[in-house]
């Protein structure tokens, strides 16, 4: 059954998702907005796949079940820690008849609903998760320690697999590119990838060598010293504004400006 959803708005959407008796969904926690009275909602640990007491990780029933279970709900728990995800999901499901939900992400921008068919995983960066049918698995995926020690941003990335929809949300507007219209190679701002589907190979690269103009590249250019790689063939997601632009901006707005100058490197960003 298909999900029905629709996302509205323009500087700050949202996403409105009727639910089908039988129909569930999660979102992180934070991202609800509003629900009909016959809509349930519950906060839970685990997500979709352990969560039915018995489902795909349960693997039987008894005391070597429910310890499986409660296994893979912290070893979830943990990974999300890990990653600096929310540590609970709440799960929303319809009562007597139809339903409707509301999510929304946390900044002002746009939201993409995702329709995964179990053929190719999505990935998405930090926080763009807002919701899913519970047909969809949330997992944290690992990027190699060189890529996330170099790069910064992508170290870490969120993993949807399985068949459904996967609604994410970003800062500013999106476009859509594939690498392989471009050469099959595309560079941009780390803190730009919003999500990209299985297939395209993420990386990071430093900005120039070390040479006079890798170093104005790093210093007065704004970027500092890397960018992400995407390459391959697939569909890429990316924002307009990057989280540190965004604060930034309001700093400065406030009088605390505290990039400076030049930007790059001189900026005191702390996160």
């Amino acid at each position: 059954m298909t999900l029905q959803q629709e996302i509205v708005g323009n500087a700050m959407q949202m996403a409105v998702v009727n639910l089908q008796p039988g129909q569930s969904v999660y979102c992180e926690a934070g991202k609800f907005l509003f629900k009909t009275a016959n809509v349930t909602m519950e906060t839970r640990l685990s997500g979709p796949s352990n969560s039915n007491g018995g489902g795909q990780q349960g693997g039987g029933g008894g005391m070597g079940g429910l310890l499986r279970q409660a296994m893979g709900t912290a070893m979830q728990v943990g990974q999300r820690a890990l990653a600096g995800e929310s540590l609970a999901f709440q799960h929303f499901s319809a009562q007597g008849g139809a339903g409707t939900v509301g999510f929304a992400g946390v900044l002002p921008g746009e939201m993409r609903a995702l329709e995964l068919d179990g053929t190719r995983a999505w990935f998405a960066e930090k926080d763009a998760f807002v919701a899913a049918e519970s047909t969809v698995d949330f997992g944290i995926a690992f990027q190699g320690g060189r890529t996330g020690m170099s790069g910064g941003e992508g170290f870490i990335l969120e993993k949807f697999t399985g068949h459904g929809t996967v609604i994410i949300a970003g800062a500013g507007n999106f476009i859509d590119l594939d690498p392989a219209d471009f050469g099959g190679r595309i560079e941009v701002d780390t803190g730009c990838v919003v999500a990209f589907e299985e297939g395209i190979q993420y990386g990071v690269q430093r900005i120039g060598g070390l040479n006079r103009q890798g170093i104005m590249n790093a210093v007065f250019g704004g970027e500092g010293l890397s960018l992400a790689t995407l390459e391959g063939s697939g569909r890429v997601i990316l924002q307009s504004l990057t989280i540190e632009g965004l604060a930034n901006a309001l700093k400065k707005a406030q009088g605390g400006d505290k990039q400076g100058p030049t930007g790059g490197l001189f900026s005191t960003h702390a996160g």
